[in-house]
């Protein structure tokens, strides 16, 4: 590496021979023998590193390193001495020295010394860099991302957050759909309320309509108390129905009861029970063909979906994995008292061009492993999982360049129907949207 280097000792002919030597070698050097012209320097240019006397004819070496750290904490300085001591040492350790040297110079040691000082700075900045993004990029409560399809996200969060209104969240697997319904709960007036998050599919039938609804004490067989059921203990505040397309076909008329007239009847009660709760449900499903197969009830789908959240994949937000990569570094290094600085360029251009069926979760498990696994002080490609060191991008062709290698128009539409439902994770929905037809013309092109 290579950078702008000030040199500052009482040895004229020394710092002329530091210069020449580092000059010839690529670097751009300033030499002065004078502290005040040095202070002066530091404040007024750009230097990359520092390497300073702590023998000064007319000031202590080590109060001046401690000034410069104080001026320019993000310039590292190494200091050089003839007549090193126990005591120095600890004085310019305390004064904030990043490295030391002993006269007389080796100008091949002085540049590995350099070297490493520079990439310390440069990674630093990067550091700066990477956490000044993520600041940015808090664009609501704790969502992560400067993409646009984010900003269009965090503006509707902010509208829905003031409302009261029925809430669904739509995205595939792992692109942070409870995350988006706290965040919603913590911007609304029911704040102070509680937030219940109840996942659908994790439960069987009657244990989950006791969750919802409550029970009378001998409703079950285990039933020796009664309980209150979710929707009336998150009173004053929010119910989250995550994957609420997995809810038994049996329990969703008796969901839809209770959003309608906002009362309850406990299992193996006879009285209703009023309840004020917010509710926000969550789907990795396509609904709206659930309710075609018959496996989810229109009405229900009407009552749940008044405002719907559609969330976006990861590999659709541009630059947003390598701002979330490093935050997760950062949380998990912190964590386990790791001193990491991020990740490689590398490992960056991964990032990039994987796809992420998993959404950020699955970039989550990745960094955290990697974390977990590395063995250096940032990321590497090799702390990275195989499917991820080993992809390769995928590109839609339609054909070649020779006749006998053009294909019929027929076929190209099919290989671009298939191309955009992985895309899309077999969202059909979403994949005739973004064909622009509707969903029964994709349903007969897909049985063609």
């Amino acid at each position: 590496m290579t950078g702008k280097i000030l040199i500052v000792d009482d040895d004229q002919s020394l710092c002329e021979t530091i210069q020449m030597d580092l000059q010839h070698h690529g670097y751009s050097a300033v030499w002065t023998t004078s502290w005040e012209d040095a202070v002066a320097l530091i404040e007024n240019e750009d230097f990359d590193c520092a390497l300073v006397d702590l023998i000064l004819e007319d000031m202590d070496g080590t109060e001046l390193c401690k000034r410069i750290v104080e001026n320019r904490p993000d310039v590292p300085v190494i200091a050089i001495t003839a007549f090193g001591s126990l005591e120095m040492a600890i004085a310019a350790i305390r004064a904030g020295v990043y490295d030391f040297m002993n006269k007389p110079i080796e100008f091949d040691l002085l540049r590995i010394h350099l070297d490493r000082a520079l990439k310390h700075r440069s990674l630093n900045e990067q550091i700066k860099t990477l956490t000044s993004a993520l600041e940015r990029s808090k664009g609501f409560d704790t969502l992560l991302g400067s993409s646009l399809p984010m900003q269009r996200l965090y503006g509707q969060l902010a509208r829905i957050s003031e409302t009261d209104m029925t809430v669904l969240i739509t995205g595939e697997s792992g692109t942070g759909k409870e995350l988006v319904a706290r965040a919603i709960h913590k911007h609304s007036r029911r704040a102070s309320g509680p937030f219940i998050a109840i996942s659908c599919p994790a439960l069987p039938d009657t244990l989950l309509e006791s969750e919802l609804f409550g029970h009378v004490k001998g409703a079950f067989t285990d039933a020796r108390t009664p309980r209150r059921g979710i929707l009336v203990q998150a009173h004053g505040g929010t119910v989250f129905l995550d994957e609420i397309g997995e809810m038994p076909l049996s329990l969703q008329p008796k969901l839809l009861r209770a959003l309608e007239t906002r009362t309850v009847r406990p299992l193996g009660g006879g009285e209703e029970v009023s309840f004020d709760a917010r509710i926000i449900a969550a789907t990795n499903r396509d609904l709206d063909s659930a309710v075609e197969e018959g496996r989810f009830r229109e009405d229900l789908l009407f009552r749940i979906n008044v405002i719907e959240i559609e969330l976006p994949p990861l590999r659709d937000r541009d630059k947003d994995p390598l701002v979330l990569a490093q935050y997760f570094v950062d949380q998990f290094a912190n964590q386990t008292g790791k001193n990491l600085h991020g990740f490689t360029e590398a490992v960056a251009g991964k990032l990039l061009d994987y796809s992420w069926p998993g959404n950020v979760r699955q970039l989550r498990n990745v960094m955290e492993r990697a974390v977990a696994l590395t063995k250096h002080d940032k990321i590497i490609v090799e702390d990275l999982p195989d499917p991820i060191r080993n992809y390769q991008q995928k590109h839609f062709a339609i054909g070649g360049d020779s006749s006998n290698t053009l294909i019929p128009l027929a076929e190209v539409e099919q290989r671009y129907i298939q191309h955009v439902l992985e895309k899309t994770g077999d969202n059909k929905a979403l994949a005739a949207r973004v064909l622009g037809i509707d969903r029964k013309t994709l349903y007969r092109k897909l049985n063609q």
